[in-house]
């Protein structure tokens, strides 16, 4: 494995390098994790892939120091600096969860340099009404700020939510662990504003899966709180082409068994 930082503008990306494969796989991960979380796909797929796993900003080694949020022009030119630091001319990519996300953003932006795409645990697969007004308003910004700093109304709402039923007890577990201290609260925060401009389009992520053939395979947790594999079947339309596998997992899927299910369905 090797490390690498290449400049972008005033900040500077940091990625992880493996395998010997003669095909790219570019790899972005989920929220609160880095480039380390692939690790372990060098074992199954590094004799298919050169596999280049990218810290987002505010993760892993990324310095992110433009004063204002990730765009998806930004994601653009980085994955095609990627491209050039490794003399390709196309990829494929795979995303988990937050990364499963901005992966359908490069669908948007990138399609017909996209050879497969493996979507794990993806989020970004329904609007999720709150992250949109606390990342696309002002309003709604402002009153994210605030809680996170003064969370006692939002810990009200959400006992509230699970005491009428309107999410479940895993669901509100789930929230509740990921916003019980400060350090986690501003994460949330600091991330999900950076983040927010990666909204993907889902119908014209299908037109254009569909338009280059891109292969896709998602792969869900059968025991996922959090990204239900629901949502997948309701993604995968007959569109475009794409398979999609539910393994005896919750949502933390990347690992061995992931990995050599895209081998076994990919090669």
């Amino acid at each position: 494995m090797s490390s690498f930082f290449f400049p972008y503008r005033k900040s500077r990306f940091h990625a992880v390098s493996s395998g010997t494969g003669e095909e790219l796989l570019i790899c972005l991960h989920g929220f609160g994790e880095n480039a380390g979380s692939f690790d372990r796909l060098q074992y199954t797929l590094g004799k298919h892939f050169t596999i280049v796993a990218l810290d987002m900003p505010l993760h892993g080694l990324t310095e992110w120091h433009e004063e204002r949020p990730f765009e998806m022009e930004d994601l653009k030119a980085v994955v095609l600096l990627i491209l050039q630091h490794y003399g390709f001319s196309t990829f494929s990519l795979m995303g988990y969860s937050m990364g499963g996300r901005v992966s359908l953003c490069v669908v948007q932006l990138l399609a017909e340099k996209i050879d497969r795409l493996f979507l794990l645990a993806p989020d970004g697969l329904k609007d999720n009404s709150w992250h949109m007004f606390a990342t696309q308003t002002r309003t709604g910004n402002k009153l994210f700020k605030y809680c996170t700093y003064h969370p006692e109304l939002f810990f009200g709402l959400l006992h509230t939510w699970k005491g009428l039923r309107f999410i479940s007890k895993g669901l509100h577990k789930f929230t509740f662990n990921s916003m019980n201290t400060l350090e986690k609260r501003e994460r949330v925060y600091f991330v999900w504003t950076c983040m927010g401009k990666m909204m993907p389009d889902r119908k014209r992520c299908k037109q254009l899966l569909k338009q280059y053939q891109v292969q896709t395979l998602m792969l869900f947790g059968k025991y996922d709180r959090v990204i239900p594999p629901v949502l997948g079947m309701r993604f995968m339309d007959g569109t475009f082409p794409c398979d999609m596998l539910v393994m005896e997992k919750g949502h933390h899927l990347i690992g061995d068994e992931a990995a050599e299910a895209i081998r076994d369905h990919s090669f």
